[in-house]
């Protein structure tokens, strides 16, 4: 992309509204409006975090985000998921989970899951795709893929989500305490 894009995108993401509204739904607690549209679901493709990947290196996107994105920080406070909300975002988070998992099981954890949405997907495919992404985000210059130095890392390739649920809430509890 030339600098013309990336200042063009910056300007778009100067202006976004975006809102998160309570539901009923275990699966999706949280519905994301952008513009008052609903992309609950949209954000949450592998497209989506491909395109993510793509524009995370462009430092006057991420600059123009971060300010949206430390906005919804507040009392009682927050969880934020993303590869960079350790080290750049949210430097001083009381407590930063660094989740990791090999790629293998992340793509068969997501292609499980897509399945049971009736999504069709290839196995191959997300392998590749998560492998790339990795790749493109670890070796990028601004921001790299990284745990933050005082996260704690919780490595969950051989975990259930029950016992990552359980790490995860013994270490916040323990760093709170």
């Amino acid at each position: 992309m030339s600098l013309d894009d990336e200042q063009a995108l910056a300007e778009l993401a100067r202006h976004l509204d975006i809102r998160f509204q309570p539901t009923d739904d275990p699966e999706y607690p949280l519905k994301v409006l952008l513009n008052q549209e609903d992309v609950s679901l949209a954000i949450r493709t592998d497209q989506a975090g491909t395109d993510a990947s793509r524009v995370a290196p462009m430092p006057a996107v991420r600059e123009a985000i971060r300010d949206l994105q430390r906005s919804f920080k507040r009392p009682p406070g927050l969880v934020a998921d993303g590869r960079d909300m350790g080290t750049v975002v949210f430097t001083d988070a009381a407590v930063k989970i660094y989740l990791t998992a090999s790629v293998q099981a992340r793509a068969e954890r997501r292609y499980k899951q897509l399945k049971h949405k009736e999504i069709g997907v290839s196995l191959h495919d997300l392998f590749q795709s998560i492998q790339e992404r990795d790749e493109r985000d670890m070796n990028r210059e601004v921001a790299p893929l990284k745990p933050a130095g005082d996260a704690i890392i919780i490595d969950s390739t051989d975990l259930t989500i029950d016992a990552v649920f359980n790490r995860v809430l013994e270490a916040v509890t323990e760093k709170l305490d």
